[in-house]
C-alpha cells in the first residue's frame, strides 16, 4: 500500500475494524452453534424446563427437535427456529 493510497483511505478503517470484528463474532457464534457440548447443555435445560413447568410439552417437544436438527446438521438452525 503505497503513502497515497493509505492517506486517502484512511478515513475507512474504523468502518474496517468493525467489519473485522463483525466477522469474528460471526466466527465464534459459529462455532458454537455447532459445539455438541453447548447443545448437550440447551437440551438439558429445556428438561428441566419441562419438568418444572416452565414450558409446555410442545414447546418442548419442539426445542428438542430444533436442536437435535442442529446437532445432526452441524450447527445450522432448521427453519430459522433458534433455541
Amino acid at each position: 500500500m503505497g503513502l497515497f493510497t493509505g492517506v486517502v483511505t484512511l478515513p475507512l478503517a474504523p468502518v474496517r475494524g468493525i467489519m473485522w470484528i463483525a466477522e469474528q463474532i460471526e466466527k465464534q457464534a459459529m462455532r458454537e452453534l455447532a459445539d455438541p457440548a453447548v447443545i448437550q447443555q440447551r437440551l438439558d435445560e429445556v428438561a428441566s424446563a419441562r419438568e418444572s413447568g416452565e414450558i409446555s410439552e410442545e414447546e418442548a417437544d419442539q426445542r428438542e427437535s430444533a436442536l437435535v436438527s442442529r446437532l445432526l446438521n452441524g450447527g445450522q438452525t432448521a427453519g430459522g427456529v433458534e433455541v
